[in-house]
């Protein structure tokens, strides 16, 4: 059962339209007698207009933008992969393209371009051709040996890119350019076989070899130039830097 008191809590449903028919009924009889109630009825009738101006609130949860289609979520999935495999191939190959200019540049290991592919390539490349041209070039003939040939030299940023030209060598041989510097110690710059006719000798397919390769020398710190054969290190020829 309601308290005998508990009339008075109820002016706020009872604005509101809140109260069963049961208990609307109790407060209306209570009503009648209350004055304090009943001024209080009188303050809340303005909030009770209000409140029926205002539309129902939607719920949170319904306002949220519906998920994407699973579809959708699988498409832009594969072309978010697909993107960063094409990033880490990029950075790949330019991280491979700097390992070569370092291996072949700065570490003074020697590296080949435009090696003899054959009787067809007996002239050299585009690019020892033009180093041998444009560079610092020095030439030399052993008198012992009868090897002949010429060095050219040019200043990189990681040393000294050098291009040779080599004649009258017999085969068959593994042979090696190094570079001295100004204490005697030997840096290699490029190495090479030489076929059983070898460069330039009657029966030879080429008249000469031309190859280029690096050092991390600066032409400045070189004094020379030696082709020493690998393996029991004769000198076949010196060409002064």
């Amino acid at each position: 059962m309601r308290a005998p008191d508990m009339p008075h809590v109820d002016v706020g449903a009872y604005a509101l339209g809140l109260l069963e028919e049961p208990d609307r009924r109790v407060f209306e009889a209570h009503l009648a007698t209350c004055f304090s109630c009943h001024e209080e009825l009188g303050a809340l009738s303005g909030l009770a207009q209000t409140l029926d101006g205002i539309g129902p609130i939607a719920d949170p949860v319904e306002a949220m933008p519906a998920p994407p289609e699973p579809a959708a979520v699988t498409d832009l999935i594969r072309h978010r992969i697909r993107r960063e495999r094409r990033h880490r191939t990029a950075r790949a190959l330019a991280a491979a393209a700097a390992g070569v200019v370092l291996l072949g540049g700065a570490l003074g290991t020697g590296y080949t371009l435009g090696a003899d592919r054959g009787p067809a390539a007996s002239a050299p490349d585009g690019g020892t051709a033009q180093l041998l041209r444009d560079g610092r070039a020095m030439s030399a003939t052993d008198a012992g040996t009868g090897v002949t040939g010429t060095v050219a030299m040019q200043q990189k940023a990681w040393g000294s890119r050098v291009a040779l030209r080599l004649s009258k060598v017999a085969g068959p041989l593994s042979c090696e350019l190094v570079a001295v510097d100004e204490r005697g110690k030997a840096h290699t710059v490029v190495g090479w076989s030489v076929p059983a006719k070898g460069y330039g000798l009657p029966g030879s397919p080429q008249p000469q070899l031309a190859l280029q390769g690096g050092t991390a020398l600066r032409p400045q710190e070189i004094s020379r130039f030696e082709v020493r054969t690998i393996g029991e290190g004769r000198t076949l020829l010196t060409v002064p830097a």
